[in-house]
């Protein structure tokens, strides 16, 4: 008896086992980055002299283009709403882009596009953002510019 309960137990976990693993879930947001720089934790930690334009957004001119960066960061999205983890993973990656972009003389970051993953997603007026069980993350790829004033 005990070799054929044996026996059905490794057949089921042979089975479960060669279903393969469960889809994750990969919920993909497009928030307004309007709606970010609106958040009171955006205006207590990014300068206000500081601008950040969307690609295809219309911006002053650009007297100075530097280097390009992304900023990749996660948060923990356990208990959190999508949108709200989507707002606070961005103003994580705008703090980080206009910190390089000061580093390099500059004033705002240019032709912001999202690049989960290394895919771009290019909007005027919106980001991308992967909301997961466990994890959110957003993805901005920038270039640091000196804008006219």
């Amino acid at each position: 008896m005990k070799s054929r309960f044996a026996a059905l137990a490794a057949v089921a976990l042979m089975s479960s086992l060669s279903s393969g693993p469960a889809a994750a879930r990969d919920t993909v947001l497009h928030i307004p980055l309007a709606d970010v720089l609106a958040m009171p934790e955006a205006k207590a930690k990014l300068d206000p002299a500081f601008k950040f334009y969307l690609a295809g957004q219309a911006t002053p001119n650009v007297s100075r283009r530097f280097s390009s960066d992304v900023s990749n960061p996660k948060t923990n999205g356990f208990g959190k709403d999508d949108n709200f983890g989507c707002k606070w993973a961005a103003l994580s990656a705008l703090i980080s882009l206009q910190e390089s972009a000061k580093r390099q003389g500059g004033n705002a970051v240019v032709d912001i596009v999202s690049y989960y993953k290394k895919v771009e997603y290019s909007n005027p007026t919106d980001f991308e953002c992967h909301a997961g069980a466990f994890i959110i993350g957003v993805a901005l790829k920038g270039t640091a510019a000196k804008v006219d004033e």
